[in-house]
């Protein structure tokens, strides 16, 4: 089912100063029912949120915000707070714990030196770096798969199925890769077909264009071929084509995403009805 461009107008939402705020409304399911309007918003953190922003978001009104970020990253960027919203920190490491393998060289290269992380100051530096081609090859993988991560979307589901009320906005640090796969996961136990899911993950890319062009641009002039342009796409936007090899992967090994959903992420068939009751109409 082809999603239109004037739905994606409609999705995102009038915040001035939160990144990549969508709503998930509108998108119909394989049955022909339609995800319902500002219950399920995904987005990038709240720490550069506007008075205007935040009052936006309690109007709707937002019951509970998710954090997918790591402790580290939450406390460089603490998030700005949604007046009577609870505040759920569920956070997975989507580079598979890098860090913690990095030397202190490679540390001091990738931060440049500095307590505040930008990823367009090392880009470069990390597309021809081999740990950087693997964090950004293994991504999808390592969200999916891994069991801490899966036990962390597990839970986020517990607080989606548990709000009865109000919209759960859920997000990470640029709102494209945990907060993309949590979006695919939900889209997929309301039943939604294949390419909504991959569209709605991919549209992630219309808002970090500019910069993953800049920096292709960057890395194409020193050399870099696809693997490098690759590291920039999960960087800086998000790797469509990465992200569909770990769909084909999860069809292969647990035959559809919803056996893997009630396999790793322990849906039960009346959690399936439940989340359709309550999100679609």
């Amino acid at each position: 089912m082809t999603v239109s461009s004037s739905l994606y107008a409609q999705q995102f939402l009038p915040t001035k100063s939160i990144v990549n705020a969508r709503d998930l409304g509108g998108y119909i399911t394989e049955d022909g029912r339609k995800v319902k309007d500002h219950v399920l918003i995904r987005a990038a953190h709240l720490a550069d949120a506007t008075d205007k922003d935040l009052e936006f978001l309690s109007q709707m009104p937002v019951a509970k915000v998710v954090d997918f970020r790591t402790e580290s990253e939450k406390v460089e960027r603490a998030d700005r707070e949604v007046p009577g919203a609870d505040y759920i920190l569920l956070p997975i490491d989507a580079s598979g714990h890098a860090k913690e393998q990095m030397t202190d060289k490679e540390k001091k290269k990738f931060t440049r030196g500095k307590k505040k992380f930008d990823v367009r100051k090392i880009i470069v530096f990390a597309a021809f770096n081999e740990k950087g081609k693997k964090v950004a090859r293994e991504m999808y993988p390592n969200l999916l798969f891994d069991p801490e991560c899966q036990a962390q979307f597990a839970q986020f589901f517990r607080h989606v199925l548990a709000t009865e009320d109000g919209a759960v906005f859920f997000h990470c640090t640029q709102g494209k890769d945990r907060t993309g796969v949590a979006s695919a996961l939900l889209l997929a136990a309301l039943g939604a077909c294949r390419e909504t899911i991959v569209a709605d993950f991919d549209a992630t890319n219309k808002v970090y264009e500019k910069d993953v062009k800049k920096y292709t641009r960057r890395v194409k002039f020193w050399g870099g071929k696809e693997e490098e342009i690759g590291v920039v796409k999960a960087f800086l936007g998000c790797n469509t084509d990465n992200f569909v090899k770990a769909l084909d992967r999860i069809d292969q090994e647990y035959g559809s995403l919803e056996a893997y959903l009630k396999g790793p992420i322990e849906l039960t068939d009346d959690d399936f009805k439940k989340l359709r009751e309550r999100y679609l109409e």
